[in-house]
């Protein structure tokens, strides 16, 4: 019993150090970003002393951030919108219909997650710039509500594929149509699973740098991703790098309100959907 609990407390010293190597970086970026200009260049010295939001102020100044997020959100909703629709139908039919060679074409649509995105990205773009869609917001969010996520439909018909078909059987009792089945009894017991889907799309789209880098060359449509690869490039190469750091920070505070509040939900999601089916 003492071994074991010594093993226990070992264990957590480890994973508490592992923890603080992978934090550091961003410790050191937010503290970075409340310093003054003269302590910056002190590497050696880690807390900001005095603590000062110049940094903040100047960003804000050098970059037009507020759109930049404005941008992403509005994305990152739209993405949302079609990944959790269309995903959620996909997975309900893998999960729940019966039919010849759904297993075959359920394996097919996991090997795409093979393909690598580069080798669809130029004859994406032509078919985007014949329709006339470059610099526009259509080719980032149109595909989301073509499925395009396979780890999402994945996910979800794990997670459907775990709820009981006696639920289906009950709601084809009552006259309900296989759609009203799937809105009104399977989408309200796949609640953590959706707000997996959610949030990995926002966290998808507030990160990807690759498509609106291609799609989109007006700075005003600009997301998080460009506009602060653009503002690096005033301050990256300066000796006073707070601005870009205090930028960086302000990326990075979303997605990680994100989890905190939505952790527990994050976590029975994954682990429901890992287990069942």
């Amino acid at each position: 019993m003492r071994k074991h609990k010594i093993s226990n407390i070992t264990a957590e010293i480890v994973l508490i150090f592992i923890a603080f190597l992978f934090l550091l970086p961003t410790l050191w970026m937010f503290c970075t970003s409340l310093k003054a200009p003269e302590q910056i260049t002190k590497f050696k010295e880690l807390l900001p002393n005095p603590v000062t939001i110049r940094s903040y102020i100047q960003g804000f100044a050098g970059g037009d951030f507020l759109r930049y997020i404005g941008n992403t959100v509005f994305i990152g909703l739209a993405c949302v919108v079609g990944t959790v629709s269309s995903c959620s139908l996909v997975a309900f039919g893998f999960a729940k219909f019966k039919a010849k060679g759904k297993n075959i074409l359920f394996m097919v649509l996991l090997s795409t997650m093979m393909v690598p995105q580069t080798v669809t990205l130029i004859p994406a773009y032509m078919l985007y710039s014949k329709l006339g869609w470059i610099n526009t917001y259509i080719p980032l969010a149109l595909p989301a509500f073509f499925a395009t996520s396979t780890f999402n439909v994945f996910l979800l018909r794990q997670f459907f594929a775990g709820l009981p078909n006696e639920l289906a059987e009950a709601g084809r009792i009552d006259g309900c149509s296989w759609l009203q089945i799937f809105a009104r009894i399977y989408i309200p017991n796949t609640k953590p699973a959706l707000l997996v889907v959610t949030i990995n799309q926002l966290v998808f789209v507030w990160n990807d740098y690759m498509a609106p880098l291609i799609y989109l060359g007006k700075p005003e449509k600009f997301t998080i991703a460009l506009g602060l690869n653009m503002f690096k490039a005033q301050y990256g190469g300066a000796m006073d790098v707070g601005p870009l750091m205090a930028m960086a920070c302000l990326t990075v505070a979303p997605l990680l309100i994100l989890y905190i509040c939505f952790q527990k939900y994050f976590v029975e999601g994954i682990a429901a959907s890992g287990i069942k089916g």
